[in-house]
C-alpha cells in the first residue's frame, strides 16, 4: 500500500478511535450501583465546566434510588427524594419523579475504582462510591 493510501485513511482512523474513547459501559445488573454515592459534580458536557453539588445516591437493592440533596442557604436545608430504578439493556432506567411513569435513561460513561461519571438526559453526573 502507498503511503498517500495511509493519509487518506489517517482521518477515518481518528473518528473512529476518538468514537470509542467515551464508549459507555454496559452494566451487567444493579450489583454493580448497590450502596451509596458522593454526586459531587455536574455538567452539560463530559468535559466541560463542572457545578458542583452536594448530593448523595444511595441505589438499593429493592429497586429504589434515594437521592439526598443538602441546601445550606434552603429553608429545609435537606430534600430526600426516592424514585424506581432498574438497570436495563446496560442502562440505568430511573423514574424522573416519584410517582410518574416516565422513565428516563442513564448511561455509565466511565467506571474506575469508586469513580463513576453517569450521562443522564442533558446531563453529565460524577460520582464517588462512599
Amino acid at each position: 500500500m502507498r503511503i498517500t493510501n495511509y493519509v487518506k485513511c489517517l482521518p477515518l482512523m481518528a473518528v473512529f478511535f476518538a468514537g470509542s474513547i467515551h464508549a459507555d459501559v454496559a452494566l451487567k445488573d444493579n450489583n454493580e450501583l448497590l450502596g451509596k454515592w458522593a454526586l459531587t459534580a455536574e455538567a452539560i458536557k463530559l468535559d466541560g465546566e463542572k457545578k458542583f453539588v452536594s448530593s448523595s445516591w444511595e441505589f438499593k437493592n429493592d429497586g429504589t434510588l434515594v437521592s439526598i440533596a443538602t441546601d445550606s442557604l434552603g429553608r429545609t436545608k435537606e430534600m430526600t427524594v426516592v424514585v424506581k430504578y432498574t438497570v436495563e439493556d446496560g442502562l440505568i432506567k430511573k423514574q424522573v419523579s416519584p410517582g410518574r411513569d416516565k422513565y428516563e435513561s442513564c448511561s455509565v460513561v466511565q467506571k474506575e475504582g469508586s469513580n463513576m461519571i453517569v450521562r443522564c438526559t442533558n446531563l453529565f453526573l460524577f460520582l464517588t462510591k462512599k
